[in-house]
Order: structure tokens, then C-alpha cells, then sequence
């Protein structure tokens, strides 16, 4: 009969409190704020396709390319430290919502006492020493009156989905890292190829006119000339193999290995060059993960002002304690045994000195930053697009007028040439074309890697769903186990119970 009515009391007051929980809930509701976005870019390509949803970088035609992305996907290490963080905040939000439901234990205790003389009176019957046992079913629940703790749990939801929106920040600037990379380092291979060619020439002319000065025909001065130019010929070799093995130590840790050589086949002008995605502004900054990062972040601060403001108010909770004493461990389960407590406590603040009014304020100024980075992320974003759109414009006008000063020194250099042959002028003037054709050269190389980086660019600034898709290989990847154990990482997909 006790323990009947004990757990109906215990009913209807779960059922009571839990309505009234419901429908008080401090702190502000959060409310998208509104946004000033233009209609449309500063500029619009001549040609735009609706791509930006595909693996864009299949459109390069590269199969190194595709396999390198890949492998940076499944290996990256920035990639496993933000899953990791992921599924750290997924606990957390468990850890916060557990705060709902009622905290269940259990407790034992045996214990074997001694009276002190002074205080035992000897003329009584009985032993000072004695033994005690005792097992017990506790129960606490602190109720949600505020919602306060609905409030930390809106805010940890959004900090697990800003989490989430960091991690596909991490991939998509990845993959535009390994790809921007890789057309630099066929680049480079393309400009030691081009120095290389320039030196081999121009140490046959060196050995020529060595035999010329031989035989008396031109003086030391134009010999010394030559040298000099073949001497600043070979200095470029050097440098572009620098570069280049550093790039490659670089995009090494990108795909999450040690420093080494990276495999390459192509160069850099059999490369494809992909149409230009296009996109109106408001599309964009909806698939962007860095302003979804940002907004999340947003919602999280408003959420902890109503966790603040909870603290001016009572924390109110519920005890029970039900369970069994004796002093014999054989009579311990009898009925004359059992013992049992309810309660509730109210514990509120009178004075704090001024530390819950200070907390508050702290959790508006939080949100009213969060607020300002949120805006700030918004019109960032809406830069990079418009600086990678007018780059991409902008540079291929210059490569293409780069590529006609390249075809108007190699006239130059023939023409040069032919003035030498006849004897109109020194050879001096052919080695100032050639050098001119040289740095020209070298130039238009740049020019070209410069054209197809802006282009990456402009899928990196407008996003996309093929981060999704991206995000689907990474979320395959498999972490290395220590010996003799058996567990893999947790999962980064985000399970429905967790935002729900």
C-alpha cells in the first residue's frame, strides 16, 4: 500500500510539474534577423552554368586530380580533428538534455560501529558494538520550471550543428586547397620545363661563341654577355624546383601523409577549364557551412540569455528515497525493514552581488557579438564571391593580352635574328629578346595557374551541395585502431534523435 501510493503521488506530481514546465520558458526566441543582400553580383560572366552542385573538379578532366581529392578526403588529419569535435559536442548535447528526465540511483552501505565508553551506558543491556546495513533507490529530478535547461539544450544543439558546419568548412577548403595545388604544381613543371629548354639553348650559343672568341671573330665583351644570360637561365631552375618541392610537401600533408613527391601526368594547358558557376546572392549565403556556422553560433547565444535569466528564479526539485535498514543483514529485506522519504526543494537566489545580473550581461553581449560576426560573415562572403568572379574576368582579359605580348616577342626574337645575320646588329639585341621572351614566357605560365585558382575560387566562395557529396567520402574514413582493439570512430552523421 506504501509503496502504491508513494508512486502515484510521485505521478501526479511528474504530470503537474511537467505541464507547467512546458509552458514557461525565459529568455528570447530566436529570430532570424533580417538581411540587406543585393540581387545580383557586381558583375556577371559572359559564360555560367548551373554546376555548382557537382563535383566541379571532375570537370578539370584530370584523373590525378580526382584520385588526389580523394585520398585528401579519407586521410586528411583537419578533417578527423573536426569529426572528432563533432561527435564530442553530439555527447554534449546528450549530457544537457539528461537534465530533463529524473537521476535514478542506488546506494549499500555495511558497516560494523563502536559506541564510546563515555557516552554508552554501561548499565544497559546490549553491546557498544553493533553493525548497520542498509540499501536504498534514490530519486532526483530537478524540474525545468524556467526552462532553463530547455534553453542549454537549444544552445547545445546549435553549437553541435555550428560544429557540423565548421567540418564541411574543413573539406571544402580542402578540397579547393589540393586542387588549387595541384594546378600550381603543373605550373612549376611547366615553367622548369620552359628554363630548362632556355638554358640548354643558350649554353650550345655559350659554346659557340666560346669557339668564335677562339678564332678571333668577337671580342671577350660579347662572350662575357652570353654567359650571363645562360648564368640567369639556370638561376630559375633552382627556384621553380624549390617551390615546387615545397608545394609538395605541402599538399603531402594535405593528403594526410608524410612529406614526399606527388604523382603528376598532365600540364597545366591540357587541363580543362570549367564554366563558371552561377547564383544569385541569397542562394549562396543559404549553402554556405561558414554562415550557417555563423548563424548556429547566433541562435546558441540567444539560447544561453534565457539560461542567464533562469538564475533569477528558484531551482525547484523533487527527493524520494526508497530501501531497506537494519541492524542484521539477515532481517534486512523484511518488511519492518523498509524505510522511505519525499521531498521537494526550493533553492533561489537573495543576494548574489550583482554576479547573476553580470552573467546576463555577459550572455547579451555574447549574443550581440555573435550577432555582429554573423552579419560580418554574410557580406565577407559576399566579397569572396564578387572578388573571385571579377578575378576570373579580370585575369583571363590579362592572360590573353599576355599571350599576345608572347607572340609579339617571339616576332621580335626572329626578326632579331635576322638583323644579327646581316650584320645590322650586335647580338646583344637578340639576347635582350630572348630575355624578354623568356620573362614573358615564364609570365603567361603564371598567368594561366592564376586564371584556373581564381576559378577555384569562385566554387569555394559560392559552396554548394557538392560539399554533401564530398562530405560523404570523408564520412567513410576509417581511424587507425591501436593494437589489439576493437572499436571504430564514432560516426559523424548526425543522428535525428540528437536534434529532435
Amino acid at each position: 500500500m506504501i509503496l502504491t501510493s508513494l508512486k502515484n503521488n510521485f505521478l501526479l506530481v511528474y504530470l503537474v510539474i511537467l505541464v507547467i514546465s512546458g509552458c514557461t520558458v525565459v529568455g528570447p526566441d530566436y529570430k532570424k534577423p533580417e538581411l540587406d543582400l543585393p540581387n545580383h553580383w557586381r558583375i556577371k560572366p559572359d559564360n555560367s552554368a548551373n554546376i555548382a552542385d557537382l563535383k566541379w573538379w571532375k570537370n578539370f578532366n584530370d584523373p590525378i586530380l580526382n584520385k588526389l581529392i580523394l585520398t585528401a578526403l579519407q586521410n586528411n588529419q583537419d578533417i578527423r580533428v573536426a569529426a572528432a569535435r563533432v561527435a564530442e559536442y553530439a555527447a554534449r548535447v546528450d549530457i544537457i538534455r539528461a537534465g530533463f528526465y529524473p537521476q535514478i540511483g542506488y546506494s549499500g552501505s555495511a558497516n560494523r560501529n563502536q559506541l564510546s565508553r563515555e557516552t554508552f551506558n554501561a548499565s544497559s543491556s546490549g553491546s557498544r558494538v553493533y553493525n548497520s546495513f542498509g540499501v536504498g533507490l534514490n530519486v532526483g529530478w530537478e524540474i525545468d520550471f524556467w526552462g532553463k535547461i530547455a534553453r542549454a539544450t537549444e544552445a547545445a544543439k546549435a553549437d553541435l550543428l555550428a560544429k557540423e558546419a565548421a567540418r564541411q568548412v574543413v573539406i571544402l577548403t580542402l578540397v579547393s586547397s589540393v586542387a588549387s595545388s595541384y594546378s600550381q604544381l603543373l605550373n612549376l613543371d611547366k615553367q622548369l620545363k620552359v628554363a630548362k629548354d632556355t638554358v640548354s639553348r643558350r649554353k650550345q650559343t655559350v659554346a659557340l661563341f666560346k669557339e668564335k672568341f677562339a678564332g678571333g671573330v668577337i671580342s671577350e665583351l660579347e662572350v662575357a654577355q652570353i654567359q650571363s644570360e645562360y648564368e640567369f637561365a639556370r638561376i630559375r631552375i633552382p627556384a621553380i624546383e624549390r617551390q615546387s618541392a615545397l608545394l609538395e610537401n605541402a599538399m603531402s600533408v594535405l593528403l594526410g601523409r608524410n612529406p614526399g613527391s606527388i604523382i603528376r601526368e598532365k600540364q597545366n594547358n591540357d587541363l580543362l577549364l570549367p564554366e563558371i558557376p552561377s547564383g544569385i546572392p541569397a542562394k549562396i549565403l543559404e549553402q554556405r557551412p561558414d554562415i550557417q556556422q555563423a548563424e548556429n553560433n547566433l541562435i546558441a547565444a540567444n539560447a544561453r540569455i534565457g539560461v542567464a535569466k533562469a538564475a533569477y528564479f528558484p531551482n525547484i526539485s523533487l527527493t524520494g528515497l526508497l530501501g531497506y535498514s537494519s541492524e542484521s543483514l539477515s532481517r534486512l529485506l523484511n518488511n519492518s525493514a523498509n524505510i522511505w522519504s519525499a521531498g521537494g526543494d526550493l533553492l533561489g537566489p537573495i543576494f548574489s552581488g550583482g554576479a547573476i545580473d553580470a552573467q546576463l550581461r555577459v550572455s547579451e553581449a555574447e549574443q550581440k557579438r555573435a550577432l555582429a560576426q554573423y552579419i560580418k560573415a554574410i557580406q565577407i562572403a559576399l566579397q569572396e564571391v564578387n572578388d573571385a568572379l571579377i578575378s576570373v574576368q579580370k585575369l583571363q582579359e590579362e592572360y590573353q593580352a599576355q599571350k599576345n605580348q608572347v607572340d609579339a616577342l617571339k616576332n621580335y626574337l626572329h626578326f632579331a635574328h635576322i638583323r644579327y645575320n646581316d650584320g645590322y646588329v650586335s647580338y646583344i639585341e637578340v639576347l635582350d629578346s630572348e630575355r624578354s621572351l623568356f620573362d614573358a614566357e615564364l609570365a603567361l605560365i603564371k598567368k594561366q595557374s592564376e586564371v584556373f585558382v581564381a576559378l577555384i575560387s569562385v566554387y569555394k566562395s559560392m559552396g554548394g551541395s557538392w560539399i554533401d557529396k564530398a562530405e560523404d567520402v570523408a564520412n567513410k574514413v576509417d581511424f587507425p585502431k591501436e593494437e589489439n582493439e576493437d572499436k571504430s570512430f564514432p560516426s559523424t552523421t548526425l543522428p535525428n534523435s540528437i536534434l529532435n
